[in-house]
């Protein structure tokens, strides 16, 4: 069964799978220990590459904590299956994803905010009130915890590789040929395993999931050695909110390219397993052994800033949302919306009929909307300060992964809606920043 859904040049083949898969789990170990052990500075990773050489220092970093340990086994055999209940028994309505290439139509339950809610009253309890365990539980075992996570999604996402090609949970699937490409691309588009669907666990409910307790950990830390600071409180409640607004709008998100487009191989289930827990918390795992007071004028400007950025990141997913579920039948700041019916036809040759939304925060460029996602992340990297780079890596990633991630949304919807995107890009013509770019 064979899907060439992607063009195979020897980039998509060889070179793209080869890059991540070499150099992305190194930098996970690199960045745990740099932000834990050298006080965040590369320029200490560097001497110690020099002293000891990249191969040497990288074993002494990494081969400590390859398989994990036996606590944080335990810590994440708890964790994911206290996920798949929740996703099983918190109520929630029905939720019918978008109609994929071969006419399926996933089915999830929306019950994610609740979830999200459960997740972390229960670790605050039992940390906190019940002292069943340590609320700095995460951030001591952080190093096992993430060579656990880095060795079982290896073998999940070879797991994953080998349902799709010979036990696939829908026509949505198949393979490139390549067998390095399609292990990091993925072989299925929506797997389920025993009904649990596989990128909604990976994606939502574990790396996401996991993001917020984990910032709560670093917290406690910090507490713990140094008392807590503005600059740590500031930057975790900013992402507590950031998450809180995921959760809120995770239906939304179940529409976008990571879950429509994008298989379930290395590159989204390896990056959401183990890069989540790790990148995108490293901003205030640096925080930990930097207590920085920032005051209160400067704390309070920084935390408005961030607010507003999530605040309309969310308006304008919500704006968009609006539109489609009243099929336009809405104003738009006010306004009668500026709207093209576009239709476009499936692989299975069926004509379906969408919205494309040019007014509001849409009229504004077609990917306005991360603009306010990068200035969140900005405004809850900032409080580091400016003495090291490790906390504005995050920022930088998600700058260049939002950038790709527009080029490439722009060239499936030129393919899927043809002229009638050559409209939309008339009526709205910058891609991302108005005026500019």
């Amino acid at each position: 069964m064979t899907e060439n859904t992607r063009v195979p040049t020897w980039i998509h083949r060889y070179l793209i799978p080869i890059t991540f898969l070499t150099l992305c789990p190194p930098t996970v170990f690199i960045f745990w220990y740099t932000a834990t052990e050298l006080q965040g500075s590369f320029q200490a990773l560097f001497h110690l590459i020099a002293a000891q050489g990249l191969l040497a220092t990288l074993a002494s970093i990494w081969l400590p904590v390859f398989w994990g340990s036996a606590t944080a086994w335990k810590i994440l055999a708890i964790f994911a299956s206290f996920q798949l209940l929740l996703m099983k028994v918190v109520p929630g309505k029905p939720f019918m994803g978008p109609i994929t290439p071969k006419g399926n139509i996933p089915v999830y339950k929306a019950n994610g905010f609740a979830c999200f809610l459960i997740t972390f009253v229960t670790f605050y309890l039992a940390s906190f009130k019940f002292h069943w365990f340590s609320p700095t539980i995460l951030y001591d075992h952080l190093g096992p915890l993430l060579g656990a996570l880095n060795s079982f999604s290896l073998l999940f996402c070879l797991f994953l590789y080998f349902k799709g090609r010979f036990a696939p949970s829908s026509t949505d699937c198949g393979t490139s040929g390549y067998h390095l490409f399609d292990y990091y691309w993925g072989t299925e588009l929506y797997p389920r395993i025993l009904d649990w669907d596989v990128k909604m666990f990976t994606n939502c409910r574990f790396g996401m999931m996991g993001w917020p307790l984990l910032l709560l950990s670093y917290a406690a830390k910090q507490e713990q050695l140094y008392g807590l600071s503005d600059a740590m409180l500031v930057s975790v409640v900013l992402q507590l909110i950031y998450i809180g607004k995921f959760f809120v709008w995770e239906t939304g998100y179940l529409r976008s390219l990571d879950i429509m487009h994008d298989r379930a191989g290395f590159m989204i289930c390896w990056g959401c397993l183990v890069w989540v827990p790790c990148i995108y918390t490293s901003p205030t795992m640096y925080l930990v052994h930097h207590p920085i007071h920032l005051g209160t004028p400067l704390a309070l400007t920084i935390f408005a800033l961030g607010v507003a950025s999530i605040l309309i990141n969310y308006l304008a997913d919500r704006q968009r949302q609006q539109v489609r579920a009243k099929n336009g039948a809405c104003l738009i700041w006010r306004n009668k919306p500026s709207l093209i019916h576009a239709t476009y036809e499936t692989q299975s040759g069926e004509t379906k009929q969408t919205i494309l939304l040019a007014s509001g925060w849409w009229g504004l460029s077609r990917h306005f909307h991360y603009i306010p996602e990068i200035g969140a992340a900005f405004f809850w990297s900032v409080p580091a300060l400016f003495s090291h780079f490790l906390p504005y890596f995050y920022v930088l990633f998600l700058t260049i992964l939002l950038i790709d991630r527009a080029f490439r949304h722009d060239r499936r919807c030129a393919d899927k809606y043809k002229t009638y995107w050559t409209e939309y890009c008339r009526r709205v013509p910058y891609k991302i920043i108005p005026y500019v770019f």
